[in-house]
C-alpha cells in the first residue's frame, strides 16, 4: 500500500469529566483508499471523527497529514492544511443558493480566480447541481443536500475526506449514487475515512476496514474479507439500515 496520506496514532477523545469515549485509535488511509469504520451505535465512531477533527474536549494522540502533524491545529487550520470532515448532520445553508453554497466552501480562499476556477471544476463533477445553482438550497432532496455538502467540500481540494454516516435517512437509489460519488472522489486521488451505518454497501465499496468497539479497535482487514467474516455479518449485518 502506498503511504499514508491520513495517519492516526494513540487517539484518546472524549467530552468531559474524565471518561475517554475513544481509547486508543491507530488507523491510517492512503491516497486513492477508502476506510470504513463500522461498530454498533455508541462504540464511539463519530468521535473518532470529532476527536481527529479537534472537536472533543479532551484528546491525546497525534494526527498527521502528509507526514506532518496537525493534532494541535484548530479544525479550519486542519481544512486549510487538506483534511476536510463532512458530519452526520446536514450543514447547507438552506436559504443560500446552491452556487452561494459552493462558494461558502471556499471562504478560506483568498484569490478569486482560484474560486472561480475551483467551483467550477467542482460543478462538472456534479452536472444535477449546477443545474440548478440559481435555486436554493432548501429545494434539495436529501440526497441531493449530501451530495452538496461533498460538492462544496471539494471546493477546497482536500487531500484527505472525512465522511460520517454519508448514507443516512436516504432512500436506497440515492445511497448507491452517494456511495458512487465517494468511490469516484477516492479513484481520483483522495483519501477517504468513513463512518457508516450501511454496512453492506460501505464494505462494497471500501477498500479497507476496521471494527470499533467501546472505542478501541478490535479488528481490521481488507473489506472484502470483513465482508465473509462470519461475526461481522451477525453483529453487523443484520442491523436496521444495513440493506
Amino acid at each position: 500500500m502506498s503511504e499514508a496520506v491520513l495517519s492516526v496514532s494513540g487517539l484518546t477523545a472524549g467530552y468531559g469529566g474524565g471518561r475517554m469515549i475513544v481509547d486508543g485509535v491507530d488507523l491510517s488511509v492512503a491516497a486513492g483508499e477508502i476506510v470504513t469504520m463500522i461498530g454498533q451505535n455508541g462504540a464511539g465512531k463519530s468521535t473518532v471523527l470529532k476527536g481527529i477533527y479537534n472537536m472533543t474536549k479532551e484528546r491525546q494522540g497525534d494526527v498527521r497529514l502528509d507526514g506532518a502533524s496537525v493534532f494541535r491545529l484548530p479544525s479550519h487550520e486542519m481544512l486549510r492544511q487538506g483534511l476536510a470532515y463532512i458530519p452526520q448532520q446536514h450543514t447547507i445553508f438552506p436559504k443560500l443558493t446552491i452556487a452561494e453554497n459552493l462558494a461558502m466552501g471556499g471562504y478560506l480562499i483568498d484569490d478569486r480566480s482560484l474560486l472561480a476556477e475551483r467551483i467550477a471544476r467542482v460543478e462538472a463533477m456534479f452536472p444535477v447541481l449546477t443545474e440548478r445553482r440559481t435555486q436554493y438550497a432548501a429545494s434539495l432532496s436529501g440526497g441531493e443536500q449530501r451530495m452538496l455538502e461533498i460538492a462544496r467540500t471539494l471546493v477546497m481540494d482536500p487531500k484527505a475526506i472525512m465522511l460520517d454516516e454519508p448514507s443516512i435517512g436516504l432512500a436506497p437509489r440515492i445511497v448507491d449514487q452517494v456511495f458512487a460519488v465517494i468511490r469516484g472522489l477516492a479513484e481520483a486521488g483522495k483519501a477517504i475515512l468513513m463512518v457508516e451505518q450501511n454496512v453492506k454497501k460501505a464494505l462494497a465499496a471500501s477498500d479497507r476496514a476496521c471494527v470499533l468497539e467501546l472505542g478501541r479497535i478490535r479488528l481490521q482487514d481488507r473489506a472484502q474479507a470483513l465482508i465473509g467474516d462470519e461475526r461481522v455479518a451477525r453483529l453487523y449485518m443484520g442491523m436496521g439500515g444495513a440493506a
